[in-house]
C-alpha cells in the first residue's frame, strides 16, 4: 500500500537483523496505533530510534515537552532520551518506527558513525522535508520494504549486508539533508503551559538532584500550591509523581543498559537512600531493582 503515493506500508510488516555479538540490530515496525494505547508516561532505551509519522496528526513528547507532528515528518531519538507519541482519537495512526544500535568501539567506523548519526544530536531532531527531498529517503526505505517482501534475508548474510547497507544509506541522506530541515512547532501555548514546560524539560534534565515542589517553586518563582495545581493540570500529573516517574524510569533504563551497583543507581537517579529507591521502585513497576535487572538480563537472553 502506498500513503500519500510516495511510501510503502503494509501493516503488521517488520524487518528484523538480531546481530547482537558485533552490535548491530535493526528492527523496523510498520504498523499503526490508536488513542486507546496511548503510553501512561515516556519511556527510554538503549538504542537509537526513529519515528515517521505516515497519518495526518499526532504530538511526539520529548523530554517532557509536546511538539506536534504531521504526515511525513522524521523525529530522531538518541539513546536514553525520554519520549513517548501520543496519537488522537479517531482513525488509527500508521507510522513507521526504526530502532536500531551500531557498534562505536570498532576504529574503522566509529568516528563515520558518530558523524552519520549528527542529525539525532540537534536540539530539536525533528525533521520536515519538502517534497522532492522528502522522495530521496522515502525511495531508499521503498527499496528496504520490497527487498524484505521478495527475500528471506533473516539469518542470511549476504541479504542482511545488504539491509544494512541500505539502512546506512538512508542515515546519509539525511546526514546530507539535515540543513534543509523546514519542521515548526505549531503549538501555541498560553503563558501558564509554556511554564509548566519549562519545569518538566528541567525535571527530565536535574531528575538526579533534589528537586521537589518547594525547590521548583523557589526556582520558577511561583507558589507551591499554584505549581502543583497548574502541573497537574497541564501535564495530567501530579508534580511529585512525575518527579518520581522520570527517576524511575531513568533507573530502569539504568538497570537494563549498564551493569552499574544497583546503590549507586539509586543514588545517581536522585534517591536519598535505597530504602527509598527500592520502595519507590516496588511501588511504580509492581518489582524490586534486583528482580527487574534479573528478569530483563533474562528476557534479553532469549
Amino acid at each position: 500500500m502506498l500513503i500519500n503515493d510516495s511510501i510503502f506500508y503494509e501493516d503488521n510488516h517488520y524487518i528484523i537483523i538480531n546481530n547482537i555479538p558485533n552490535n548491530t540490530f535493526y528492527y523496523i515496525d510498520y504498523d499503526k496505533r490508536d488513542a486507546s494505547i496511548n503510553m501512561e508516561f515516556q519511556h527510554l532505551h538503549p538504542y537509537y530510534e526513529i519515528m515517521i509519522l505516515l497519518s495526518p496528526n499526532a504530538t511526539h513528547l520529548i523530554e517532557g515537552v509536546p511538539y506536534n507532528i504531521h504526515l511525513g515528518d522524521i523525529v530522531l531519538l538518541n539513546p536514553s532520551v525520554m519520549h513517548k507519541t501520543v496519537y488522537y482519537k479517531g482513525e488509527p495512526s500508521k507510522r513507521i518506527i526504526i530502532d536500531f544500535m551500531y557498534p562505536f568501539d570498532k576504529p574503522e567506523s566509529a568516528d563515520a558513525y558518530k558523524a552519520l548519526l549528527e542529525p539525532f544530536n540537534k536540539e530539536l531532531p525533528i525533521y520536515r522535508f519538502e517534497l522532492e527531498d522528502r522522495k530521496k529517503l522515502t525511495d531508499i526505505l521503498n527499496s528496504l520494504f520490497v527487498f524484505s517482501k521478495n527475500h528471506q534475508y533473516y539469518g542470511n548474510p549476504v541479504d542482511e549486508f545488504y539491509i544494512h547497507n541500505k539502512f546506512q544509506e538512508f542515515l546519509y541522506q539525511l546526514y546530507e539533508l539535515k540543513d534543509k530541515n523546514i519542521y515548526t512547532d505549531e503549538n501555541s501555548y498560553n503563558a501558564i503551559e509554556q511554564k509548566m514546560y519549562e519545569i518538566s524539560s528541567y525535571i527530565h534534565a536535574h531528575y538526579n538532584e533534589d528537586i521537589s515542589l518547594n525547590t521548583l517553586s523557589d526556582s520558577f518563582f511561583i507558589s507551591p500550591s499554584y505549581l502543583s495545581r497548574e502541573f497537574k493540570q497541564v501535564t495530567g500529573f501530579n508534580l511529585s509523581n512525575y518527579i518520581q516517574l522520570t527517576r524511575i524510569k531513568n533507573a530502569q533504563y539504568k538497570l537494563t543498559a549498564t551493569s552499574e551497583k544497583i546503590s549507586s543507581i539509586a543514588t545517581d537517579c536522585g534517591f536519598t537512600s535505597f530504602s527509598q529507591f527500592n520502595r519507590i521502585f516496588n511501588k511504580i513497576t509492581g518489582t524490586s531493582p534486583r528482580e527487574y535487572r534479573k528478569n530483563s538480563a533474562g528476557s534479553n537472553k532469549a
